[in-house]
């Protein structure tokens, strides 16, 4: 059973940052394939960034390109988004969610999702 907790989501003005965190429990942590997905007030969730079992390769969402940063420490289980450069179109719940299929890293195929924290990005 792997279990998600993600941390960090506050309200923040726009052109702020906010670095979100997700702590991973159960199975071996390197083992899997790590994304961060958000879903804005009425709009269906949709994919942010992913990275893949070494960190060593990611992918994001168009929308987030060159602001966002995802990483991760297999030391301590745990994923990092590190979010720049804030716009209104960032606010929503953010879910990390995790993947034992290589191919999840382009945005699919998750099995494990974490309950969200909220980002509010105001003017």
């Amino acid at each position: 059973q792997v279990q998600l907790i993600e941390s960090g989501g506050e309200l923040v003005q726009a052109g702020g940052s906010l670095r979100l965190s997700c702590a991973v429990s159960g199975p071996t942590f390197s083992s899997v394939v790590m994304g961060w997905f958000r879903q804005a007030p009425g709009k269906e969730r949709e994919f942010v960034a992913s990275i893949n079992r070494s960190g060593t390769s990611t992918l994001y969402a168009e929308s987030v390109k060159g602001r966002f940063t995802i990483s991760r420490d297999n030391t301590k289980n745990t994923v990092y988004l590190q979010m720049d450069s804030l716009k209104l179109e960032d606010t929503g719940v953010y879910y990390c969610a995790a993947s034992n299929w290589l191919g999840s890293l382009r945005g699919v195929g998750y099995n494990y999702w974490g309950q969200g924290t909220q980002v509010t990005v105001s003017s």
